[in-house]
């Protein structure tokens, strides 16, 4: 039996379908599971046991080895009997069908439910409207949708001994002489800046710790395209114990992974790197604004969400419509820290960097 599996297009939602691909494995350990999906998720799920081969498509690249028309010729010359399609799109629906996937499982929605043959069970509220479900959660109902039994929703990653073999030599790099906890801050979003907190606090947040856990390191997360805004996090913490990610030359997500593999402690934004942490069992503030809190919730147990109540979120945008930023500006650093270390004090160490 051969399946495809059309996997998200965002780190944090590909984290976040790790549950539905373990259930999946599980249920047809002979079968040849095939995952569609964008370069950076294949380096995300590098080293776990559930994907056979891989088929790189990426609709927004400009380039014609990861267009749709290639993915769906990949997926015809070997036809998949079941297609088990993760994003709630038309493009990843169509995509089964144009690959000539016999069975096509998904969830409805979008004006795609004439390309499905098994549609996903949708939640309804009290007054019977379609209800927002954690996507873990969503995810497990597409793969169930197809008859693979529900399993648990704890998110799970590999990291290479090679990448962490890097990332323990980048932390030697920079903290010489220093064996604390790991804190690991982060304020990138690829999605907009709507998200971010800011570099001013992160770096008041740097410094509060270090008050409070003198023998921490802190570690100012990037990508490749938020390389400034750390440099500015570090130069305004200005303390030898506050370093960055920024002058690599290199960032894969490998020694992302890696970093958050090692650390104790994580502060993120509401983006991809909240689940990295997740996915590695570290204890995590999330500090959610202009998205519903309910899209993001990867792991209820370790991570802690620090939202305000605020008439105009979540308004779902990548910039603020209203310009004033209020849901991220008025959150806190005295809330932040000190949430953050009563959530240190409840989980003893618990990282996976298996």
């Amino acid at each position: 039996m051969h399946i495809a599996v059309i996997m998200p297009r965002w780190v944090g939602d590909a984290v976040m379908a790790t549950p539905a691909l373990r259930s999946l494995r599980a249920f047809a350990p002979a079968a040849r599971i095939t995952g569609v999906m964008r370069p950076v998720i294949a380096d995300l799920l590098a080293g776990t046991p559930w994907l056979d081969a891989t088929i790189l498509y990426d609709r927004h690249r400009r380039s014609t080895e990861t267009s749709f028309a290639a993915a769906a010729r990949a997926l015809r010359a070997d036809r998949p009997d079941l297609a088990v399609i993760l994003p709630n799109s038309l493009s990843a629906a169509t995509l089964a069908w144009r690959g000539g996937s016999r069975r096509r499982v998904g969830a409805a929605g979008h004006w795609r439910r004439w390309l499905l043959t098994d549609v996903a069970k949708e939640h309804r509220d009290d007054r019977g409207r379609i209800a927002i479900v954690p996507p873990p959660e969503a995810f497990m109902d597409v793969v169930a949708a197809a008859g693979v039994p529900r399993g648990d929703l704890e998110v799970e990653l590999a990291v290479a001994a090679a990448d962490l073999a890097a990332g323990d030599a980048l932390l030697e790099r920079l903290f010489p002489g220093r064996s604390g906890p790991l804190v690991v801050l982060n304020d990138n979003s690829s999605n907009g800046r709507a998200r971010a907190w800011g570099t001013a606090k992160h770096a008041q947040l740097a410094t509060w710790f270090l008050e409070r856990l003198p023998a921490a390191r802190v570690l100012v997360h990037c990508g490749p395209g938020d390389r400034d805004q750390a440099r500015e996090v570090v130069e305004q913490a200005d303390h030898p114990a506050v370093r960055g990610m920024h002058e690599e030359a290199d960032l894969p997500i490998g020694l992302s992974k890696a970093v958050f593999a090692r650390s104790r402690l994580a502060v993120s934004s509401d983006s991809g790197p909240r689940h990295l942490a997740a996915a590695f069992g570290v204890p995590t503030v999330a500090l959610v604004g202009p998205l519903d809190p309910r899209l993001g919730r990867s792991d209820p147990t370790r991570c802690v969400e620090i939202r305000l109540e605020l008439a105009c979120s979540p308004c779902g945008q990548k910039e603020c419509p209203l310009g004033h930023h209020d849901c991220m500006r008025l959150i806190g650093v005295e809330q932040v820290g000190r949430t953050a270390l009563e959530l240190l004090a409840q989980h003893a160490p618990a990282s996976r960097a298996g």
